[in-house]
């Protein structure tokens, strides 16, 4: 429908076409003479030319001789038909050149020239279709070979006979424009104005065109002047002949200038033809128009004069012979067309032809004087023949049209002429079509007895002639002799007397050919038959008035008759019926020439009432019969009131039937809209009233039937057929719309009151809302429409308000009927909701004129829907809740009077319900599930978000709801319900406005989670909760976050019981049992799990499905699963995982989705995704956010502003369990996954000095602020990031930062060590960069900084509670000696040659280092007795117990005594200093004395403690990029700055391996400057990732709800090996071992295992390649460098109930470690052993020999603490439970 109007009108093709022309020059080197250039259109299939010649001169340059006169040059072929434009038809080209006989004659005396051949060209007329314009297309120019057969070269060349002709030159070409043009010429004068302004000739047709146009005047003769036969005439050598031709007149006179060669060349007086060289039977072919005027044309002949032309110096032409050809016969006649051999009569040189009558009495042709052999010639044997062709509108030259036009001259050939007639060429008829009539007329008049019946014959014959299209314009012509020639007033009897005779006879005969032709031509003979009568009045004085009128009713039954004969399918009769259909509307306004309009609207009625059924006719029939009624409809007899009431009953019962039956729609509609017009026209008229009674009652049912069918089936495939069935049903609408809008009051009830009973008005009422619906589709008119919408509107609702009544009458108490109340509630609701009736989308004058014509129809309606709800009474519980969707969304509309109308609807609804169930479940279901489908439907633009916010005062502070329920006793409960939807509704519009976006982002992502955790923690709506889960899972699949989809999909799955119970058809699921669902689901979540490589994850999922499988004893399936699980295996060992980064992200600001403002983050990055990546996206994501530029939390008035402000920067994850991370022999590809997986808690540190800060060393006073957060779910999950929970912030002093960076160093150095030994190092190099930072950073005088600030009496005075501090400090430096000792003990066992010089220089350089190891005298400072941490200290809950050297098994070796460090190792140059400014660089400025701190910069010779702490990777500035850079920073730190956003895969590896102590916090190094600095900072390294628990899927929001779900079918962490069992007191390892009083590190936990940083060593090649393992690190102490983004606390410690055992050379511990090692689950692995090496004297690290016990079966009990070992131990309450539905899911 909504194409129709803007159906582009397809042009009709062209008739008619015209080629332009233009020639331009010929090209050719051997030029100099005149050339002659002949162009015309040949015909290749039948061998002719097809049109005149255009002839245009050249000079001797190749140009057009007359350039001022551009007709001379081009020239339009006109007239073309669309059969002349196909492959075969040329533009031939011929050229004659002006001069000597021979082109390479020398120049003689004489100046006679002569007409030679010189070249041809031709050209396809098909190679113009393609393209319309060929400009300066260059035709090659050919000759034959031999000059007699120049008149076929253009065939030849077109045949392409090679052999006959060649190119006249290499570079000839004849340069012209061609250009087809489309249309009748008077069109393409209009078009190509400028062609036709500065002149263009025109070139015929051979011919009369396609459509011959009365008072057209030609009288053309072509002349073809073929061959000729000549004798040598005494001569040696054959002529050169040439022939001239004159016209000569009846008085021997030659007429001048009626000669022409072509267009563009004036007429000449005579024509000399070219000569062929010796040639005596020559051929030319040259066509010449010979334009004579009629008067002259008689008598007059053509003289050809045939003459010898000599070579010789002379150059004398000597006439040998002549001949001559009449163009008019004796009887009248002209030449006939065809070729004549024309008599060669001889005469001498000096012969006078002046004289005509001397030769005229010769005969002149062969067949000539074969006819008159008493006619004696000289000679017979030289013969020349011509060709003729007459195209005149005057002259003819058929005899039986003379006859016939004389037929009083001879009256007994008055039959014979008549009888030829019909096979006399039509164009000769139209010429003489006057004549011709007045010839049969009057035949007539004086004899119809006898020529009665030929005549009309004739006149049938004539009359049918002109509906040929080539003569169809000739009509008027026969009109006007009809109205001012016809003069036959007795003509009419006749012709009726013959007409009806032949109608009599169709029933009779089976050949109806003739008589279809008689009812072909009834029209004009009605036209006759009037004509003559109207004659004969006039004459007669109007006699026999009564007897013309029986013959017309008598004539009329006949008719009758022969319509009235039913045949079965196509036959004659069928055939004869449809022919008069055809032309009997045209009778009408002949008829209304004579009789009274009621008779003449009688007759027709009768007529057409005569017509038979539509069951077994002929299909072509019945269309022609609809033809016939619409061409009725539109005469003028219809448009009468009296006559039109007289045929509407008639009209209207062949549409009733042909609707019915839905036949020839398109024929109906087209009818019916011709009916309504004249309705709509005479609407004052007092019949207009009884019309619309008359079509009400036949047509309304079957009208409203037809429309519901035509829009019910499916709309056809092609785009025309698609149109036209667009087009049919407009029509029908509108027909439609106009009754009803014609329709009165009493119309209405007059309808109402027809129906008997009431099944027959409810299926009326059924039928016509259903009606209603359709109209009021969005598609049914285009969208620009509005009028037609609001005209279709108030008709709707004016037919509404009449039928209401009916339905208040009829169908209510016990007659009560549910479906047409529930279809009529739904129209009004639908009517309500109409696009084009929201007047606020309207601009204000728009609005107005809308208001003023019609109102506002949405109040209108709205208050009808109040009105018949009242009277529904007790019937409303029947649409309670069915209605309370669709009246929710007409609340939706921002219009007050219709929202005041509607809400006690509601509040009646809610008091229904109360009242039947006490409860408003059903009101809540389906509000809110009316809620999700307007939202799911699309309508989120910005106006429909307007109208959505009102519902929220709507349930809120709307007055009129709220009170009425305030005064109810159900009150509670109703604002529970108001509550929810409140709740409800903020996220469905934060949901639809994120769902706007195109591309897949975290705003939907996290909105999508926000929504689905709402459904199932507060609406407890298990559907709606797995619809989003989908929604979700597509989501997560369109951004390929395959392992969040996976963890999405598994919230269904743990849904799912394995379990035979049937499920229905849901969403994309098959009808099938409990357990094939919850089996494919497996299956899919596999395929997640394994293509976002969590293929832990998968190997769980594999061994569930394996024990069902192994349970049915589906041993295919369970080979294949287990098939699957190990190819998991094999990935996890063979390929490369990257390790994402975290960050936690800020979102403060009002201006935030509701699911995201004044909320805290944290977000999984994607692959590769470095923190200035992640800025940059979220800052896409929110283009209106402001990125905050420091770290700190933001005050009140950031929570409250109205904007969005960003805070961003990257964190560490610390893993919830350490087991499988602190095992020895597990390679790195496996501990990967749980330092990344199942992460609860992250953290950040921030530097920052306390009280005056040291410029000499900065360690001092350089604190760091560590900031734990914990999330509501771990990572990671159904989504990229989770909401922070809780937040735990601790200070750690300068002496524990210094204890942890040596911690951390010790404990990488441990990991490569013992990677080399058991050869999971391929390359050495790692281990070679790792001793050469730490040695020959301590050479430098890196440790010296610690002794500086913490050995000094100074210090240990002024801080008597951190002796044991100390003491740990002391001890880690030592034990980095003892473990770098070791360590070069077994690098130099696998050292390749070509290092060895490095090797010896690290050896000597450990000697030096060793040797410089010294600790200043403070031994009486220190308390012997352990010292008790104040309850103020930073590091809550830290274990005093010692740890050893490697939790693997290492021993403790006893450590030396302390060492004394010379004061000459301290440097001037304060890398200290250098180390905490770029630290607190990265705050932007907010620490104290940031001004002092930006100028520190470090030198290229500061040790790497020095450059420790260089950047905080936790307080890096959030901006995204280097544009978004904090103000304060300095330019000289910009480096600095860049290198803190680098990832941890661009740092260098030294500073990221933890220590045993507390694995998982860890080192970092970074280039600044020259050195290698050690970066503290978690934007600046990888994340060190763990295991966690995956949380309850029910658990959306709540951390606390997800940690305490039920384990059962939740997939969990992959399960880590228990810990071994603590034996015994640490203190007792520590006692007989270390010198010091304490521990080592009496706040250190040790229970928790270090999780290496996603650049640990997995192969050689990556290390060995690595740039930022190059030997920048000897300018730097790695031993001492402290990262910020280590693992957890101190305070973390309570979550583990069990710390490792510190041993020296404990021979208890190893039967304990043996019962205690559990392997991991996912993998059988073996332990190689490898060669012994033999330790230092300070050092052993015993290997375990052990192999692992193999994993359990899959059907054997798991022990719980696999799935349960990383559960968080907070108890909080459980999320109530989803009832379960049988067979809904």
């Amino acid at each position: 429908m909504e194409h129709r109007h803007r159906k582009k009108d397809t042009p009709i093709p062209a008739s008619s076409h015209h080629l332009f022309v233009q020639m331009k020059s010929l090209m050719c080197s051997n030029l100099g003479e005149e050339l002659e250039v002949i162009f015309s259109l040949f015909d290749s299939k039948e061998n002719r030319p097809i049109s005149e010649r255009f002839f245009l001169r050249l000079n001797r340059n190749g140009l057009p001789k007359c350039p001022e006169k551009p007709e001379r040059h081009c020239s339009l072929f006109v007239d073309l038909g669309s059969s002349e434009l196909r492959k075969d038809i040329y533009i031939t080209v011929h050229i004659i050149r002006i001069g000597r006989m021979g082109a390479g004659e020398k120049k003689n005396s004489c100046n006679v020239q002569y007409r030679r051949p010189f070249g041809c060209a031709v050209l396809s007329i098909a190679d113009l279709l393609a393209g319309d314009t060929k400009d300066d297309l260059v035709l090659k120019v050919y000759m034959c070979n031999t000059e007699s057969d120049w008149y076929q070269i253009h065939e030849n060349i077109i045949k392409k006979l090679n052999a006959r002709y060649n190119l006249t030159g290499s570079n000839a070409g004849l340069a012209v424009s061609l250009q087809l043009l489309h249309g009748d010429i008077e069109q393409i004068r209009r078009d190509y104005t400028s062609m036709f302004t500065h002149g263009v000739s025109i070139t015929r047709k051979l011919g009369f065109s396609n459509i011959i146009m009365p008072g057209e005047m030609r009288n053309d003769l072509y002349i073809t002047i073929e061959r000729g036969e000549f004798e040598k005439g005494g001569k040696s050598v054959a002529r050169n002949v040439e022939v001239t031709m004159y016209i000569v007149d009846c008085g021997g006179q030659i007429l001048k200038d009626f000669i022409s060669f072509g267009s563009g060349e004036p007429p000449a007086t005579e024509f000399h033809s070219f000569v062929l060289y010796h040639n005596n039977s020559p051929r030319w072919a040259e066509l010449l128009k010979l334009p004579i005027p009629v008067d002259k044309f008689r008598g007059a002949h053509l003289r050809f004069e045939f003459r010898h032309c000599s070579t010789k110096e002379k150059g004398e032409k000597k006439l040998f012979g002549f001949s001559f050809v009449p163009l008019m016969q004796e009887n009248g006649r002209t030449l006939p067309d065809g070729t004549h051999e024309l008599i060669v009569h001889k005469c001498e040189e000096n012969v006078s032809l002046q004289d005509s009558s001397r030769y005229l009495k010769f005969p002149f042709s062969k067949g000539h004087l074969l006819t008159n052999n008493h006619q004696v010639v000289k000679t017979t044997k030289e013969s020349f023949w011509i060709t003729s062709f007459l195209c005149s509108t005057k002259l003819t030259q058929n005899g039986d049209m003379l006859d016939l036009l004389k037929w009083r001259a001879h009256p007994e050939k008055i039959a014979g002429c008549l009888s030829k007639l019909k096979e006399i060429d039509g164009s000769e008829i139209v010429k003489f079509l006057q004549d011709t009539l007045d010839t049969l007329f009057g035949i007539l008049d004086e004899n119809s007895q006898k020529y009665g019946s030929q005549v009309f014959d004739c006149l049938v014959h004539i009359i049918n002639l002109l509906q040929d299209s080539k003569f169809h314009h000739f009509k008027p012509v026969m009109d006007t002799y009809i109205e001012s020639h016809f003069a036959g007033a007795l003509a009419y009897r006749d012709l009726i007397k013959v007409l009806k005779w032949h109608v009599d006879r169709i029933t009779e005969l089976e050949r109806q050919t003739h008589n279809q032709e008689v009812l072909k031509a009834q029209e004009y003979i009605f036209k006759y038959i009037v004509q003559s009568r109207k004659l004969f009045s006039l004459a007669t004085g109007g006699q026999n008035e009564e007897e013309f009128c029986c013959c017309i009713q008598e004539l009329l039954m006949s008719v009758r008759f022969f319509l009235s004969q039913e045949t079965k399918g196509t036959s004659a009769l069928s055939q004869a019926q449809v022919v008069f259909l055809n032309s009997f509307p045209a009778v009408y306004s002949e008829l209304l020439k004579l009789f009274d309009v009621r008779e003449v609207a009688n007759l027709v009625r009768d007529t057409l009432g005569s017509l038979p059924t539509i069951t077994n006719s002929d299909e072509s029939l019945q269309a022609v019969k609809l033809q016939c009624i619409g061409k009725t409809v539109e005469s003028e007899l219809y448009t009468n009131p009296e006559s039109r009431y007289i045929l509407l009953p008639v009209v209207l019962h062949h549409l009733y039937v042909h609707l019915q039956e839905q036949k020839d729609l398109i024929m109906c509609a087209r009818i019916l809209s011709n009916i309504f017009c004249f309705i709509k026209k005479n609407s004052s008229e007092k019949s207009i009233l009884e019309e619309i009674d008359v079509i009400v009652n036949s047509l309304l049912d079957v009208l409203l039937r037809t429309i519901l069918e035509i829009t019910s089936r499916p709309q056809p495939a092609g785009t025309a057929t698609r149109l036209q069935f667009q087009d049919v049903t407009g029509e029908f609408v509108s027909c439609l719309l106009s009754l009803l809008r014609q329709m009165t009051d009493r119309h209405y009830q007059q309808l109402l009151d027809r129906f008997k009973t009431k099944d027959e008005l409810r299926d009326f009422l059924l039928q016509i809302f259903t009606v209603f619906r359709i109209l009021i589709r969005p598609e049914m008119f285009p969208k620009d429409w509005t009028v037609m919408r609001l005209v279709a509107n108030n008709v709707i609702i004016t037919t509404v308000l009449y039928l209401s009544d009916a339905l208040r009458k009829n169908f209510l108490n016990e007659s009560f009927d549910y479906k047409i109340w529930d279809s009529y509630f739904y129209l009004a609701v639908i009517f309500i909701n109409q696009l084009c009736l929201q007047l606020e989308m309207f601009t204000p004058s728009k609005k107005k004129k809308v208001l003023e014509k019609y109102g506002d129809m949405r109040v209108t309606m709205g208050c009808e829907i109040f009105s018949m709800w009242q009277n529904l009474g007790e019937h409303k519980v029947h649409f309670i809740p069915a209605l309370i969707g669709p009246f929710l969304e007409v609340t939706l509309i921002p219009q007050s009077d219709l929202r005041n109308v509607m809400i006690p609807i509601f509040h009646d609804m809610m008091d229904w319900e109360q009242r039947r169930s006490g409860n408003f479940k059903q009101v809540e279901a389906k509000l809110i599930d009316k809620l999700d489908s307007l939202m799911s439907e699309g309508k989120g633009d910005e106006t429909y978000r307007e109208l959505f916010n009102s519902i929220i005062p709507l349930f809120g502070p709307y007055p009129s709801l709220l009170k009425k329920i305030e005064r109810e006793t159900w009150r509670e409960s109703g604002v529970s319900l108001i509550a929810t939807v409140t709740r409800l509704m903020e996220r469905l519009l934060d949901y639809r406005d994120c769902m706007k976006m195109g591309e897949v982002d975290g705003k939907k992502i996290g909105c999508t989670v926000s929504l689905l955790n709402f459904y199932k923690t507060e609406l407890n709506k298990e559907e709606m909760y797995i619809r989003y889960i989908h929604k979700l899972y597509d989501l997560h699949l369109k951004a390929q976050n395959f392992t969040e989809a996976a963890y999405t999909l598994l919230l269904y799955d743990e849904l799912l019981e394995w379990s035979d119970r049937p499920l229905r058809e849901f969403l994309n699921y098959p009808m099938q049992t409990e357990w094939q669902r919850k089996e494919y689901l497996h299956l899919t979540i596999i395929q997640n799990f394994d293509r976002g490589k969590c293929w832990e994850n998968g190997i769980i999922l594999c061994r569930k499905i394996a024990e069902q499988y192994e349970s049915y004893y589906d041993y295919r399936n369970l080979s294949k699963m287990r098939v699957m699980e190990a190819s998991l295996y094999d990935k996890i060992m063979d390929q490369q995982r990257l390790e994402p980064e975290f960050f936690r992200v800020g979102f403060y600001g009002k201006k935030f989705p509701f699911f995201l403002r004044n909320k805290e983050f944290v977000c999984r990055g994607h692959d590769y995704e470095r923190l200035e990546a992640f800025q940059q996206r979220m800052l896409n994501e929110f283009p209106h956010a402001i990125a905050m530029q420091h770290a700190n939390q933001p005050d009140e008035t950031i929570f409250q502003a109205e904007a969005q402000y960003l805070q961003i920067y990257a964190v560490t994850p610390i893993p919830e369990s350490q087991e499988v991370l602190q095992r020895e022999g597990i390679p790195d590809n496996i501990k990967s996954f749980y330092k990344v997986n199942h992460i609860w808690r992250f953290r950040y540190d921030r530097p920052f000095h306390k009280g005056t800060k040291d410029k000499d060393n900065e360690f001092k006073s350089l604190w760091v602020e560590r900031t734990t957060l914990i999330l509501v779910q771990s990572l990671p999950g159904i989504s990229r990031w989770f909401e922070v929970e809780k937040r735990e912030v601790v200070e750690m002093s300068p002496l524990e930062n210094a204890i942890e960076v040596l911690e951390n160093k010790n404990q990488q150095l441990r990991t490569l060590i013992s990677q080399c030994q058991t050869r999971q190092m391929q390359n050495i190099n790692p281990l070679t960069m790792c001793l050469n930072g730490v040695i020959d950073a301590a050479v430098n005088g890196g440790v010296a900084r610690y002794q500086e600030a913490f050995f000094v009496k100074e210090y240990v005075l002024t801080h008597p509670e951190d002796g044991e501090k100390i003491a740990c400090l002391r001890e880690l430096m030592l034990e980095q000696a003892q473990i770098l000792e070791f360590g070069l003990a077994v690098h130099e066992k696998f050292v390749p040659q070509d290092m060895r010089p490095l090797h010896k220089k690290l050896v000597d350089q450990f000697f030096v280092m060793k040797s410089s190891l010294g600790i200043q005298e403070f031994a009486a400072c220190i308390q012997s007795s352990p010292v008790h941490f104040p309850n103020g200290s930073p590091r809550v809950s830290r274990n005093s117990m010692p740890v050893s050297m490697s939790p693997e098994g290492a021993r403790v070796i006893p450590r030396r005594s302390p060492l004394s460090y010379p004061a000459v190792n301290r440097y001037s140059s304060s890398s200290l200093s250098s180390q905490a400014s770029a630290e607190v660089s990265n705050i932007t400025g907010q620490s104290e004395s940031s001004d002092e701190v930006f100028n520190m910069q470090p030198s290229p010779s500061t040790s790497s403690l020095s450059s420790t702490h260089s950047a905080s990777p936790n307080v890096t500035s959030s901006a995204p990029s280097s544009a978004r850079g904090s103000p304060l920073l300095s330019d000289k730190l910009k480096h600095s700055r860049e290198n803190s956003c680098l990832s941890p895969r661009d740092r260098p590896c030294s500073a990221i391996y933890s220590n045993a102590a507390e694995p998982s916090q860890r080192i970092l190094y970074n280039h600044i400057g020259d050195g290698a600095l050690p970066r503290s900072d978690p934007n600046l390294s990888g994340p060190e990732k763990a295991v966690n628990s995956t949380p309850s899927s029910w658990s959306l929001d709540s951390g606390k709800e997800a940690r305490n779900m039920s384990d059962c079918g939740k997939l969990m962490s992959p399960p880590v090996p228990p810990r071994p069992t603590q034996t015994a007191s640490p203190a007792r390892h520590l006692t007989s071992v270390s010198p010091s009083p304490a521990g080592r590190s009496p706040m250190k936990n040790c229970g928790q295992s270090f999780t290496p940083s996603p650049v640990d060593y997995h192969s050689s090649g990556l290390i060995s390649n690595s740039p930022v393992l190059s030997g920048s690190y000897s300018s730097g102490i790695s031993s001492l460098s402290r990262c910020s983004t280590s693992e957890t606390s101190g305070f973390e410690s309570h979550i583990i109930d069990h710390s490792i055992p510190v041993s020296n050379c404990n021979i208890s511990e190893e039967p304990v470690r043996k019962e205690s090692k559990t392997p991991p689950p996912y993998s059988v692995y073996e332990r190689t052993l490898k060669r012994p090496v033999p330790l230092p004297h300070s050092l052993t690290i015993p290997i375990p020999t052990d192999p692992p016990a193999l994993p359990p079966k899959p059907l054997l009990v798991r022990p719980n603490n696999l799935e349960n070992s990383n559960k968080r131990t907070e108890q909080v309450p459980r999320p109530r439970p989803l009832p379960r539905k049988v067979s809904q899911l």
